[in-house]
C-alpha cells in the first residue's frame, strides 16, 4: 500500500470518528436540555441541596433569581430568592410543574422594593419551577411565565409524559393542589402502624385514625371514624393515597346518613410508600376535588 493511499485512508477514518463523536455529543445535548427552555423537569436527589438558576423572560430580562431545593424523606423544601424586579411589582405566583406539564401552585411570593424571598414545601420530587403573574395557571408557555428554572449542571431532563391521573387532566374538574407528605412506610416495621388526622377550619375538632400494615407485598389500610355525628350531612369523606409520582388513588368513602355513629374504610394498595389524606366531597368522584381536606400524620399508640 502506497504512503499516499495510507494517508488518505487514515484521514477518512479520522473524519468518520470525529463525525460520530460530534453526533453523539449533539444527541446527548438534545436529551439533557430542551432547546426552547420551556421544559426543564429534573428529579431532585434526597438529602442534597440543589441550587437552580431562574431564567427571566419578557420585561424581567434584567432581573435575577435562584431557588434552593432540598428534598428529604419528609418532602421537598423550595427557597426562592429574587432581585432586580420591577419597582411596581407586588407579587408573583410560584408553581412546581410535573413531568406531564401540570402546574401545582406552591403559593404567592410577595415583592418589596424589587426583592422577593419565600419558602414552600411540596411532596413532589420531579418538577421544574416557574413564576407567573397568574394565580390560576393551568398550562405553561412562554407568554404565561416570567421565570423558568434552568437545568443544573450534571442533571438530565425527565422525559415528558402524559398523565391520566392528575386532577388537571380530567375535563370538568377543578384543579386543586394538595400538600400531602409521604408517610415513609418503610420505617414502620412489621407491626401495624397508627396514623392520625385532625381537621381544621369549618371541620375543626373532627378526628380520624388509620391503621397501616405492610405484608406480603401489599399495604393494607383501615380507617375509622368514631363520631359520624360530626360529619356534615350527606358529605362524602373520601380516603386517598398520594403516590411518589404525583397520582391519586381512591381507597373508599364514608357518608353521614344520620343513622350511625361509627364508620370504617378497608382497602389495600401495592404502593410501598404514599401520603394519605381525606377530602370532603359533595358527590362521587374519581379524583379529589374538594378544597376541604386533611392529611394523616404518624402518631403513637
Amino acid at each position: 500500500m502506497s504512503k499516499t493511499l495510507f494517508a488518505y485512508l487514515f484521514t477518512a477514518a479520522s473524519m468518520m470518528v470525529l463525525a460520530a463523536a460530534a453526533f453523539a455529543q449533539d444527541t446527548k445535548k438534545e436529551v439533557i436540555v430542551n432547546p426552547d427552555g420551556t421544559y426543564t423537569v429534573i428529579e431532585y436527589p434526597v438529602d442534597k441541596e440543589v441550587v437552580v438558576t431562574l431564567t427571566p423572560s419578557g420585561t424581567l430580562k434584567t432581573s435575577t433569581g435562584v431557588a434552593r431545593v432540598m428534598r428529604s424523606a419528609a418532602g421537598t423544601k423550595i427557597m426562592f430568592d429574587l432581585s432586580g424586579l420591577p419597582a411596581d411589582a407586588t407579587s408573583y405566583y410560584a408553581y412546581a410543574v410535573d413531568p406531564s406539564g401540570t402546574p401545582t401552585l406552591l403559593g404567592p411570593i410577595t415583592v418589596a422594593k424589587g426583592i422577593a424571598k419565600a419558602e414552600f414545601s411540596t411532596p413532589m420530587n420531579q418538577f421544574m419551577l416557574v413564576l407567573s403573574p397568574t394565580e390560576g395557571l393551568t398550562a405553561v408557555d412562554p407568554t404565561s411565565v416570567v421565570f423558568t428554572s434552568s437545568v443544573p449542571t450534571g442533571y438530565a431532563v425527565v422525559p415528558k409524559r402524559v398523565s391520566e391521573n392528575r386532577v388537571a387532566q380530567v375535563a370538568g374538574v377543578s384543579k386543586m393542589a394538595y400538600e400531602v407528605p409521604l408517610l415513609n412506610i418503610s420505617t414502620f416495621g412489621d407491626a401495624e402502624k397508627e396514623v392520625k388526622l385532625k381537621f381544621t377550619g369549618e371541620l375543626d375538632g373532627l378526628e380520624a385514625k388509620a391503621y397501616i400494615d405492610r405484608e406480603d407485598g401489599t399495604t393494607k389500610v383501615k380507617m375509622k371514624f368514631d363520631d359520624m355525628k360530626k360529619v356534615p350531612a350527606n358529605k362524602r369523606f373520601t380516603l386517598w393515597t398520594y403516590s411518589p409520582d404525583g397520582t391519586y388513588t381512591k381507597l373508599g368513602q364514608v357518608v353521614n346518613s344520620g343513622k350511625r355513629e361509627e364508620a370504617e374504610i378497608k382497602s389495600e394498595t401495592s404502593l410501598t410508600d404514599f401520603g394519605l389524606f381525606i377530602t370532603a366531597e359533595d358527590a362521587d368522584v374519581t379524583v379529589p376535588t374538594s378544597r376541604v381536606y386533611s392529611v394523616f400524620t404518624v402518631g403513637t399508640k
